[in-house]
Formats: C-alpha cells, sequence, structure tokens
C-alpha cells in the first residue's frame, strides 16, 4: 500500500448520531423509518408516532459521545473518517435560504476534534438523509428543484468547511436508486407503468445535482478531491452457458450506469439504446448536458459487502440475498447471518473490474461483516469471525494494488463501532470494532467495549498490511494424501499414468511427505517447487 494510504471507518449520520429534533434539526426521511430484520422490511411511517420506536432517534448518541469515540479511532490508527452530513441538520426542511448555524456548528466542532487526533475526515453530502420536507412535498428528486436545494447545501457545506475537509462524495450508493428510489432519492411512488421513467428522471437530477457540486467544489477548494458512490455487488454467472453469461453482464451494466455517467460525464450509448427501446424520455435539458461534462467526479467510491450468482434458470430459487431477485446461492461460499455470501476475492476482482473500466482512482468506503456478537462476563468479544473478514479482504485489495497496479487510495471498514443498520434498523446486525451496548429496542446502557478485532486493525494499519502474508497451501512437506483430495487430481494422475498407478498404490504414498516423493521419482528442486507452486494455482 502506498505511504498515504487512508486507512479508517465510515459512518453515517442517521445511524449513529441520534439527537433527531436537537438544535433546530429537521425531520430526515431516515427518520419515520422503523426497525424491521432479516425476514421483516422496514416501513415508513407518514409523521413521527409516538407508540412507535424509530432507530435513527437516539442510534448510538454519537452527537454526544463523538469525543470519547474518535479516541478509540485514534487509538486503533485511523487516519481518516469517513462521516455524512445530515442535510436537515444544517437546512431542516431543505428549501431554506439560511442554514440552521446550529447544525454548521455541530460539524465544525466534529472536524476540529477530528483534525485534532491526526484524522483527515471524509465526507458524504447525501447518505440516506434527505429532509423528509422534499420527500413529502417535492416528491424528492423526482421534482427538478431539488437540485438547486442540493446544490444549496453543498455550496454551503463546501464554503464553511473548505478548510476544514478534502475528501468529499455526493450521493452514498446512487446506484441503490433502481431498488430503493425512496432511500436514495425520497421518492414516493407506487410501482406502475410509470414507474421506471420516474426512477430514471429521478435519477438524472440526481447526476445534474452531482455534477453542480463536483464543479462547486473544484471552484470553492481547487485541492480537494470530490468522488461518487456506488453499491459494488459482485456477480457470476451460474454456467459458461451463453444465456447466463449475458445476463451477468446485463447486471453489470445496470450497476455500473450510474458510475458511467458520474465518470465519463454523458450516457453511454447502451443506456440511450435501453432508454429508447423501453420508450423512456428523460427531460434532459441542454444545459445538463454541458453540466455533465463539467461536473465529473475525481475518483470512485464503493461499497463492497458480498457477490451473487446469476442465472437464466428459472428453476434456480436458492437465493443469496432476499433484495436480489436474480441471485442464487453460491455453493463455493459460506454466507453470514443474514445471507450476504462473503467473497474476499470478489473484492479483487472488483477492484479490477473498476480501474480497468474507468482508469480513475478508487476508494473502498464500505466493507464490513454484520454479525451477532456475545458478551463474556468480563465484557470482552471474540469475533474471530470478523477478524476473518478483515484480513481476507485487506489481504485481497493489497494485492489488486501490488500485483495487479490498481490505484487505491484507502480502505474505510464499514461501523468501526457499532451502530443501527440501515437495511434492517437492528442494533444486533453489528460491525464495529467497539462494542456498544445497545438492543434493538434501543435498551441498554451505550457503554463501549473493545472487541478482539480492534487490535487486530490496529497491526493492519500499524504495519500498511505488511503484516498480512497468504501462506500457500501446499508445500514439500505436506502429505501426498492431502493433494489427492484436489477435485479431479486422483483421476488425473491415473490417466496419465496410462494405468500404470492405481487407487492401492496412491493409498500407499499417501503418507510421503510430497518432496519425499518427488526425490524418489528423482525430480530436481526447481521443478519440485514448480509442481508445487502449480498445486496452490489449481487448488
Amino acid at each position: 500500500m502506498k505511504q498515504d494510504f487512508l486507512w479508517g471507518g465510515a459512518l453515517a449520520a442517521n445511524q449513529c448520531e441520534g439527537a433527531y429534533n436537537i438544535d433546530g434539526k429537521g425531520l430526515s426521511i431516515s427518520d419515520v423509518m422503523l426497525s424491521g430484520s432479516k425476514d421483516k422490511r422496514r416501513k415508513k411511517t407518514t409523521k413521527v408516532e409516538n407508540d412507535k420506536y424509530y432507530p435513527s432517534h437516539e442510534a448510538i448518541d454519537f452527537y454526544h459521545t463523538y469525543k470519547e469515540d474518535i479516541q478509540y479511532f485514534k487509538e486503533m490508527g485511523f487516519n481518516c473518517l469517513r462521516v455524512s452530513i445530515a442535510w436537515s441538520r444544517i437546512f431542516p426542511n431543505g428549501n431554506e435560504k439560511k442554514p440552521n448555524e446550529a447544525g454548521l456548528q455541530f460539524y465544525d466542532d466534529l472536524f476540529d476534534e477530528l483534525l485534532k487526533n491526526n484524522i483527515e475526515p471524509i465526507v458524504t453530502l447525501s447518505h440516506y438523509e434527505m429532509p423528509y420536507y422534499l420527500s413529502n412535498w417535492y416528491n424528492g428528486f423526482y421534482s427538478r428543484k431539488c437540485i438547486k436545494f442540493f446544490e444549496n447545501f453543498a455550496i454551503t457545506c463546501f464554503k464553511r468547511y473548505q478548510h476544514k475537509v478534502k475528501y468529499w462524495l455526493t450521493f452514498n450508493e446512487i446506484n441503490g436508486m433502481l431498488t430503493n428510489p425512496y432511500t436514495g432519492g425520497g421518492l414516493n411512488i407506487e410501482k406502475d407503468n410509470q414507474y421506471l421513467k420516474k426512477v430514471l428522471t429521478a435519477c438524472h437530477h440526481m447526476f445534474v445535482a452531482s455534477a453542480k457540486a463536483v464543479i462547486a467544489c473544484h471552484e470553492i477548494i481547487p485541492k480537494a478531491k470530490i468522488g461518487c458512490m456506488i453499491a459494488y455487488t459482485g456477480s457470476y454467472s451460474e454456467t459458461c452457458r451463453p444465456k447466463d453469461v449475458l445476463l451477468n453482464q446485463k447486471f453489470m451494466d445496470a450497476n455500473m450506469f450510474f458510475s458511467d455517467v458520474q465518470v465519463r460525464g454523458y450516457y453511454s450509448n447502451k443506456a440511450v439504446s435501453w432508454f429508447n427501446r423501453y420508450g423512456i424520455k428523460i427531460p434532459i435539458k441542454d444545459e445538463d448536458v454541458t453540466i455533465l461534462k463539467e461536473g465529473k467526479v475525481d475518483f470512485i467510491g464503493f461499497s463492497y459487502y458480498q457477490s451473487v450468482v446469476l442465472s437464466s434458470n428459472i428453476f434456480s430459487k436458492i437465493k443469496a440475498d432476499n433484495s436480489l431477485e436474480a441471485g442464487i446461492k453460491n455453493p463455493f461460499l459460506k454466507s453470514s447471518r443474514w445471507d450476504w455470501q462473503i467473497d474476499p476475492q470478489g473484492l479483487r476482482i472488483a477492484l479490477n473490474y473498476l480501474y480497468d473500466r474507468y482508469q480513475v482512482p478508487l476508494f473502498i468506503v464500505e466493507n464490513g461483516l454484520g454479525a451477532v456478537d456475545k458478551v463474556k462476563e468480563d465484557h470482552r468479544i471474540h469475533d474471530t469471525y470478523r477478524i476473518d473478514y478483515l484480513k481476507k479482504h485487506v489481504l485481497q485489495a493489497k494485492k489488486a494494488v501490488e500485483i495487479d497496479g490498481v490505484d487505491l487510495m484507502g480502505y474505510t471498514w464499514w461501523g468501526p463501532i457499532d451502530i443501527v443498520s440501515y437495511s434492517t434498523g437492528e442494533m444486533e446486525k453489528r460491525y464495529g470494532f467497539v462494542y456498544v451496548d445497545r438492543d434493538n429496542q434501543g435498551n441498554g446502557t451505550n457503554k463501549r467495549y473493545i472487541k478482539d478485532s480492534f487490535y487486530v486493525y490496529q497491526r493492519i494499519i500499524k504495519t500498511n498490511a505488511r503484516c498480512l502474508k497468504e501462506l500457500p497451501k501446499y508445500s514439500l512437506n505436506t502429505k501426498v494424501r492431502d493433494i489427492l483430495k484436489i477435485d479431479g487430481l486422483k483421476e488425473t494422475i491415473k490417466k496419465l499414468s496410462n494405468g500404470r498407478v492405481n487407487d492401492i498404490q496412491l493409498r500407499i504414498v499417501g503418507h510421503l511427505k510430497i518432496g519425499h516423493l518427488l526425490d524418489k521419482l528423482d525430480v530436481d528442486y526447481n521443478n519440485q517447487l514448480m509442481i508445487i507452486d502449480l498445486l496452490n494455482q489449481i487448488d
């Protein structure tokens, strides 16, 4: 990793701050979201109802505990922390001309505290926090008026924090608009025959708003870097059947549609052809074309948690994730408790795919494992599963940089301290290296406890990931019987020997070390090493 590599964590205001109605803050779209679970989708209400529980209202009270929490991040060695600015804390309704000074001051204080501890703030302007008023009265970004409201919000932030923030992101996981337009853009729409047109119209308005923010950022803070942010879900075709391969390609094209526009500054021919085919006419103004070209982002931030398998076979019923209709379970991967399939090598594939496609710097701004943690009597948490996930994913990112030549700016683990899960509204789905004593109903002491993974990430950061090394599975000291477990190897040996080697003979030599057997066969040392290298590659 580069010497100036950015190591840290990532948070979102609505999932950590709490204080939802304090110091002049207005309601956000997250503030009317109820809690859910793995099997129960979160619902929203039209107003705050006193007899219902809203996870964002208190969250983990980061609004009041940020100084203490930042000390944990400092101890881990963070040199950056990704946070978001709650839009409705600055402009309570979203359409005011003057900002809320108390809200601006809070982020001044937060950024000052980070910088005092040598932690660079990385700021997301919109992370599922559109003011509820804009969603309710304007139908969110379906209205073109929200472009101006967002631009005003962005410019206010750039001017206020120009000497404190060098790295910015516009919209969090903007490609999530295709599946959840309320979360991403504040849209309240029914799934009728105009649904797709309305969503894509809102997406266009967000592209223009993002581009305007990029242009303003470059003018106000010339040395700053501002990026887009997408959710990257790796995907594989179930078979080499051309239908499966084409389906997988279309899935990736749909996901990359958003970064294509924000990085390249125009709609691809494929996107235009898709619009025409389905009779979708997006109200693109002439000025928008120029704005998109001038407002190209400097880098791509992305989240990566899992991969899915895509199949054109309608009988493939086993889904990898309830939210992905086309995804089926990958038999070669394990799953989290929430059925997200764990695929460290998929992160390396993602980094290569994105860098090859765009040739701009990349930033892993979210990666992590949601799991249920067990607290011992001495308040210790032995989260070996999180440690395993962390080490394997960072190692693959390291390989992408050092072997494949990917330009990677940094890595921020999602939820370095336990926060409310946005997808389910639960506290039980924990990502943190620091445990927060709160349950799914908001009960608990809110005290913090360090998990074992805290010290592992601390060491990774301290060594700039040099401590991570992948030991080869096979060596000259490996027993022959262990390599015979490789799929198809035993049959290949028998076939290559033209019948001279049988199962009994293979069992007889099974107890020997590979090196010992190769010595008996007069294979020289260099060729022995070559054989071991090949074994490690094919397994």
